[in-house]
């Protein structure tokens, strides 16, 4: 299997532009079976953004302790954070069981707030 390119800066913030757009796309307070196949796909367990990002701070961590030039305090903490964060990320990925639940479940319009 070939080695996939290197991905630029700008791949990676037309990615995280996508992310603010579903973002803002919720803050307009669509139905719940419009969102809910988008939740579907970010929290995918094989390939949501749980998955990925986790896998991304786990390598990164490799990468750092791998190629530090020194093994100080500083570098064993920062790596040990991104392994603890890469950790917690990937957990998110359970989440995908309570989109498929909520897909079991009727969803009407938004109801007005009482006065």
């Amino acid at each position: 299997m070939p080695n996939p390119s290197a991905p630029s800066a700008d791949d990676v913030a037309q990615a995280t532009a996508t992310l603010a757009h579903v973002q803002n796309y919720l803050h307009t307070d669509p139905s719940v079976t419009d969102v809910l196949p988008l939740l579907a796909a970010l929290l995918d367990e094989d390939t949501g953004v749980p998955i990925l990002l986790g896998d991304i701070i786990r390598n990164a961590a490799h990468l750092v302790a791998q190629e530090a030039k020194d093994d100080s305090d500083e570098i064993r903490l920062i790596v040990g954070e991104l392994r603890e964060a890469a950790q917690e990320a990937t957990d998110w990925h359970v989440l995908h069981w309570d989109v498929q639940r909520l897909s079991g479940h009727a969803f009407g319009p938004a109801s007005p707030p009482a006065s």
